[in-house]
């Protein structure tokens, strides 16, 4: 059945994004949700977020919201583990629960045949989950395997000290995971907890599309949703600017290569600038083959196998990094490349055609985004989320082309300052002067 439905996903033939229509969809409980509506092929998917949900795990308790994620659909309701997981691949129903920096996010993909199951599974999962002692040991198990295998693995010891210098003491600086330590501590009755405290229908936000009409789906979102808390007991996460400015952090490790991260304080997706921030993001790095960091740090000198800088939007802050490898002996150089280019941006902007250039990409590329039916449903959760209008999908482009000359230079200036990024190596770097070494990796 699986097999089924990813044939059918494949066969799907979106039209230009400018061209779906969204519908406002508001059941008889008052939840809203937003449908693209279409009947071409038989499958239904539904995305959902609790905004902010678990942002900020107990300080003894990290990794609390990923584990309760990971571990919703491992029973609920009368069905324990093995029978839930069961009914699941009997009726190729897709769910799965995610937690990360701004919430919890769900995601179902069913057959339309199958979807009042689906609904009934999805629904126990979120309003009776079971969080029984054996199930719950193994996702804690095997999260525990996995960062234990991240320790040793040089990008993430980066990322994990880049977060916990540019946001201490603020949850966007922890391991949304947990810790080695933190996850032994977390019980069932934590997880139960978790669920009636976080997971209120005030922070819900929900999308959907597929073969389903508008009618049905207002009683699916009652169905699954209206037994949920009405609002949930914690408080919103507050507001970040990165910090770190001028460091260089060097976590020593016996690689052959080292690892760079660096990055300052970007732009969130709420902000004006936002689209000259893609548009010169793009051209600074986010173009692959096309930008500059890649032409001058792998063409032009070959220090790299590839080299990108791209932005970091999140609900109470904001990131623009670039990130790299290199041998150990090019570190310095490839280092002072990087921050070249992040102050010739800043003093020069971008010229005419390398700003069509990405226009035209950025354009050209999104309709090719809406390439299944979940994945519709993944970009309008994310529209929603981000509060860009229901009518954000007939605007984008608009909204990027009349970006101009000096707003790229204008937001070049406000974004890139190379005095001021914070810098983590990774590995043995040499020609690299540290302001703090890392002892651990952390």
């Amino acid at each position: 059945m699986r097999a089924i439905i990813a044939a059918l996903l494949v066969l799907f033939v979106t039209l230009p994004a400018h061209a779906i229509e969204i519908k406002r969809v508001v059941s008889p409980g008052g939840i809203e949700a937003w449908l693209v509506e279409d009947h071409k092929i038989p499958v239904v998917a539904l995305e959902w977020a609790f905004r902010s949900a678990g942002s900020e795990d107990p300080a003894d308790k990290e990794g609390l919201a990923n584990l309760t994620a990971q571990t919703l659909d491992e029973g609920a309701g009368p069905y324990d583990s093995q029978v839930f997981q069961g009914r699941m691949q009997d009726l190729a129903v897709s769910l799965s629960f995610d937690a990360g920096r701004d919430g919890l996010t769900g995601s179902l993909r069913t057959l339309q045949d199958n979807r009042d199951e689906a609904f009934e599974l999805t629904r126990l999962a979120l309003n009776e989950p079971r969080f029984d002692p054996d199930p719950v040991e193994r996702v804690r198990t095997s999260i525990l395997s996995s960062l234990r295998r991240d320790l040793a693995d040089p990008n993430y010891v980066a990322r994990r000290a880049f977060y916990a210098a540019a946001f201490p003491g603020h949850p966007y600086g922890s391991e949304v995971r947990g810790t080695l330590e933190s996850l032994p501590r977390i019980t069932p009755d934590d997880l139960r907890a978790f669920v009636k405290r976080e997971m209120g229908r005030d922070r819900l936000v929900v999308a959907a599309a597929g073969a389903i009409t508008p009618d049905d789906l207002g009683k699916a979102l009652d169905r699954i949703f209206g037994g949920l808390p009405a609002k949930s007991e914690s408080a919103p996460l507050p507001d970040i600017v990165a910090k770190g400015a001028g460091e260089t952090l060097v976590a020593p490790r016996p690689t052959a290569q080292t690892v760079i991260l660096l990055g300052q304080q970007g732009v969130q997706r709420s902000d004006p600038d936002w689209y000259a921030a893609s548009v010169m993001n793009y051209i600074l790095g986010g173009g692959g083959f096309t930008s500059r960091l890649m032409a001058e740090v792998r063409e032009k000198r070959g220090l790299s196998y590839g080299v990108y800088s791209y932005l970091i939007p999140l609900d109470h802050g904001a990131l623009i990094l670039a990130s790299g490898s290199t041998v150990n002996a090019k570190a310095g150089e490839t280092l002072d490349i990087i921050r070249a280019e992040w102050k010739r941006m800043a003093d020069q902007g971008a010229t005419d055609q390398e700003i069509q250039d990405a226009k035209t990409y950025l354009t050209g590329s999104f309709p090719l985004q809406f390439s299944s039916t979940s994945a519709i449903a993944r970009i309008l959760l994310q529209v929603k989320r981000d509060n860009l209008g229901i009518d954000y999908l007939d605007k984008r482009d608009s909204l990027i082309n009349a970006v101009t000359k000096a707003d790229v230079q204008r937001v070049a200036k406000r974004l890139l300052d190379p005095t001021t990024l914070l810098t983590v190596l990774v590995g043995r770097p040499e020609g690299v002067t540290p302001t703090r070494t890392l002892e651990g990796g952390s």
